[in-house]
């Protein structure tokens, strides 16, 4: 599991309380360098937070790296571009 995001939006917003359902967010992308998926991370749960006026720990956020040569766009392999 991801650790939870620091929230930054919607300052002294109450949560709800009468429904915390838990979101899980998936991603799908070719390989990126941990420093951008922490800071992806950290926006797609502000995002949640503030639309949804969540806490952050209950946003899962589940990135599935793709590597190049196992997909395609435009009828060619991204690893042959």
């Amino acid at each position: 599991m991801f650790p939870a995001a620091k929230r930054t939006g919607t300052a002294g917003a109450t949560p709800r309380t009468e429904e915390h359902v838990m979101p899980i967010v998936t991603i799908q992308q070719g390989p990126r360098d941990i420093e951008l998926k922490r800071e992806l991370v950290a926006r797609v749960t502000d995002a949640f937070v503030d639309s949804l006026n969540i806490p952050a720990e209950a946003v899962q956020v589940w990135i599935h790296e793709v590597p190049t040569d196992s997909w395609g766009v435009a009828g060619k392999l991204t690893a042959d571009k």
